[in-house]
């Protein structure tokens, strides 16, 4: 029997059971014709047949009970001539009003699951519901629950058996849940076709054609594939390019008819499609003149047997899914319902409603994003911390030993790190500020103000030489010398560094002063956390570069306290939008002035021709007494690259280029001790030269190094290039940073001119956000994060404000959600967060 007549039979035999209530299909039955009907066509059910059905459906709420079962009758009789052996059901008395007929699909507790078939409800969401508005629900009534049955395997669909499953599980796709909630990644929209002859520069488009010629070449000695197709739609033809996609060539046939989505471009004066997606048509799909989605797909699975997979999940589960945003929030914030956003951007009606449906789930994303870091923030907040006051004498005595005076920005976050401290809070704050802002002269003084009370305080670096370097300058800052007049906070001695390096009876002596409290400060790398590091009383965990490290890491090392006060540091500008929302746990501190004396580095873009100027650059630069770094984006050569290789270009530069200086090599395959001592040449100014790879991005300090070049330079995002940047000029001399892509086109790339053009790192990271996405910035927050977020677009600062106005004013109501109206709400916030830790800081 064909699907689209099973699938009627089943409906039919739902209002029979029913008593002719007009509710076996949510809005009634007429409202499954326009989805019916297309199904019926592609499975070639007759005209008259599809007719004979569609005339009987549309008038049917108007009509008697009687009449009712007449006219299912004379379809029953109609489709038995497509296959139907069942006779007629007989009807069954419709139930006593008091209790009323169960809802279909609904799985109740020790009921076997039964197979779902999809009940095909018209994808016109934004038709009005044709009952009236229920009256607000007393408070008493119990909160709507989501039905159970999307927990259910896929295997529960019509035509999905193991193997199916199988497919459809390296998707992701193992429950109904999985796949309501897998959206489409781009649309067909079929119901506003352009012609060939009518297409514009610049546009984005889906253009239907015929196939009349495919051909294969390669260039630039056989490096490079293109594949040419001509497609005519009858208005016009233009040509087709995929670049090193050798593959689309085997995909297309002469005569094929076929979509194509993309961007238009132009070539000696005519329109062209390059690297445009595409899919094979037929003329069924072509008459249905509507927006078509298109998903992700893997091996076994095309895009029209996922749609029909889908088209039973959505139209039976999305009208039935609760929506967890109270009504008066949706009202607030001019959002469409639940239901209608999940079946508008399946089964789109038109762009207007799919723009709308995008922007309620993109909404849910950012708005169980901000619920989560704010319930975050609200439990840290209610613990108690100890109180660490400070006089201003003492800290403007500190300050005066130090041989620069404050800069505004350090003088303010100074400030609000003693607030945090005074509060009897734990303070939970994240210090951003530029390469070169002075943020450890600023944790230099949080520390001051702890151990000067008797308690201890530690700091974390992700690197054995960044925590030698943290350790050397609050040595400076913190210790008291023989030749100073004033004594300083801490003794030497109570001052320690705990590196993997450190050997093992200088560790055990640490650990004994840490315990019995003699040791007040200790900076270290991950050896801090090992088991047998225990404080007497740790009240300051201070962490650098905080990306670097892990959720677990930073809560292990705060758990060595009793609810400590956390200082977290990077040198990563955060975009606003992302400071709102992935880092809205933490109060924020931005430090955005370089102290005096420190000189802009200049930026220049060099194209590889003009490579020899900077070799010559870094030879000068040497000769005086400087040293230079070399970054390559690959450890070794590749032939899926052309980007240039440290491994190779070391060997090439010492031998040709700089055979009278000293080469050093650093990359990440390299074992942790060969890094360290390739570092320590290089600081020790035993090597002049450093090439390494992008391991070299975190936080080392070099103030003899003035050159910095940047070798296949496209291939770093701005955030990473400002980052290498910040190695250099870090001594007061004129410093220089180039950059080098790998080829003459690149060099007048958008991106990289940025560089040349501002020293901002805020500026830069909003441009990265909005050129590479998140990634960049949120390090391990990454993989909790932006995986979960679908739709949502964290450069989108309105919808992200949005949010986190109605978040706030929804936690200030109802912190704990602990309302019957945000049951649901709970829930959907549980899933959400899941899978992440329970400390995001």
């Amino acid at each position: 029997m064909k699907q689209s007549i099973d699938k009627l039979c089943k409906i039919l035999k739902l209002e029979i059971e029913r008593g002719f209530d007009n509710k076996a299909v949510v809005g009634g039955l007429d409202r499954i014709l326009d989805t019916w009907e297309m199904e019926a066509r592609l499975d070639e059910v007759p005209e008259e047949a599809i007719k004979a059905v569609s005339t009987r459906l549309q008038d049917y709420a108007g009509l008697s009970i009687a009449s009712r079962a007449e006219a299912l009758q004379g379809i029953w009789r109609r489709v038995q001539a497509e296959g139907v052996s069942e006779p007629f059901p007989t009807p069954t008395p419709f139930p006593d009003p008091e209790s009323p007929p169960p809802v279909h699909g609904e799985v109740r507790k020790g009921t076997p699951l039964k197979r779902v078939e999809a009940e095909p409800v018209t994808s016109k969401a934004s038709k009005p519901a044709e009952k009236p508005a229920p009256a607000p629900a007393p408070e008493s009534k119990e909160p709507e629950l989501e039905p159970a049955a999307l927990n259910a395997p896929v295997t529960v669909l019509h035509n999905v058996g193991p193997k199916n499953a199988q497919n459809l599980g390296r998707l992701g796709l193992f429950t109904l849940r999985d796949m309501l909630y897998y959206f489409p990644r781009r649309y067909n929209d079929y119901s506003s076709l352009k012609a060939i002859n009518r297409l514009s520069y610049g546009e984005e488009v889906t253009v239907i054609g015929t196939v009349q010629s495919v051909s294969k070449r390669t260039v630039r000695n056989g490096q490079r594939q293109i594949v040419e197709a001509v497609v005519s739609d009858g208005t016009g033809a233009m040509r087709i390019t995929w670049f090193n996609q050798p593959w689309q060539a085997k995909r297309l046939r002469n005569g094929m008819q076929i979509s194509l989505a993309g961007k238009v471009d132009q070539y000696l004066g005519r329109t062209v499609l390059n690297n445009p997606a595409f899919e094979e048509i037929d003329q069924q799909q072509l008459s249905t003149n509507r927006i078509v989605s298109v998903y992700p797909l893997t091996a076994q699975v095309t895009n029209r047997w996922l749609q029909r997979q889908m088209h039973q999940v959505v139209t039976h589960w999305a009208p039935r899914v609760p929506d967890p945003l109270p009504e008066n929030l949706r009202r607030s914030a001019n959002l469409v319902d639940l239901p209608t956003a999940l079946i508008q951007i399946h089964f789109p009606d038109s762009q207007e409603q799919l723009k709308d449906a995008r922007h309620r789930l993109a909404f849910d994303e950012v708005f169980l994003l901000q619920l989560g870091v704010l319930s975050q923030k609200y439990d840290w907040q209610e613990k108690s911390g100890r109180i660490f006051t400070s006089d201003q004498q003492d800290i403007t005595a500190l300050q005066n030993q130090l041989p620069f005076k404050l800069t505004s920005a350090q003088q303010r976050a100074v400030q609000e790190i003693r607030a945090d401290l005074e509060s009897g809070h734990p303070m939970n704050r994240l210090l951003q500020g530029d390469v070169g802002s002075g943020k450890t002269v600023v944790a230099a003084i949080a520390i001051a103000i702890v151990t000067g009370a008797g308690a201890q305080a530690a700091l974390m670096a992700p690197t054995s030489i960044l925590a030698e370097q943290h350790y050397r300058n609050l040595l400076k800052i913190l210790a008291s010398h023989p030749n100073q007049a004033e004594s300083g906070v801490l003794q030497p001695s109570q001052i320690r560094l705990m590196i993997g390096a450190t050997p093992e009876s200088d560790k055990s002596a640490i650990r004994e002063g840490l315990a019995d409290g003699s040791i007040k400060l200790v900076i270290g790398t991950h050896a801090l956390l090992e088991d047998p590091v225990a404080f007497q009383d740790l009240q300051l965990a201070i962490i650098d570069e905080q990306h670097r490290f892990g959720v677990q890491q930073r809560l292990i090392l705060r758990s060595k306290g009793t609810n400590p006060h956390l200082l977290v540091m990077t040198a990563t500008p955060i975009p606003r939008s992302l400071a709102l929302t992935v880092y809205g746990d933490l109060d924020l501190t931005v430090m955005d002035e370089l102290p005096a004396g420190r000189q802009p580095v200049g930026t220049y873009v060099l194209t590889p021709r003009e490579r020899e100027r900077a070799y010559q650059l870094i030879d000068r630069q040497i000769r005086d007494g400087r040293q230079a770094f070399i970054i390559y984006p690959l450890v070794e050569e590749s032939e899926k690259s052309e980007a240039l290789s440290a491994v190779e270009e070391h060997a090439r530069l010492q031998r040709e280029v700089f055979s009278q200086h000293k080469l050093g090599l650093l990359h990440g395959r390299l074992s942790p001790d060969d890094k360290e001592a390739a570092m320590r040449r290089f600081h020790q100014q035993q090597d002049q030269i450093l090439v390494s790879t992008s391991v070299i991005e975190v936080g080392v300090d070099v103030p003899n190094a003035t050159v910095m070049l940047i070798e296949g330079a496209n291939h770093f995002g701005l955030a990473q290039l400002h980052q290498f940047r910040g190695r250099v000029g870090r001594g007061g001399d004129k410093s220089y940073c180039l950059l080098v892509p790998d080829s003459a086109d690149q060099a007048e790339n958008e991106r990289l001119q940025v560089m040349a053009q501002t020293n901002d790192g805020f500026v830069l990271a909003e441009k990265d956000l909005e050129q590479r996405g998140p990634g960049e910035f949120l390090g391990t927050r990454q993989s909790g994060y932006t995986t979960e977020l679908q739709l949502a677009n964290l450069t989108d600062v309105h919808l992200i404000e949005k949010a986190r106005h109605h978040a706030q004013a929804l936690f200030k109501q109802d912190p704990d959600l602990a309302l019957p109206e945000h049951q649901l709400l709970k829930a959907a916030l549980q899933r959400f967060w899941d899978s992440h830790a329970n400390d995001v800081s």
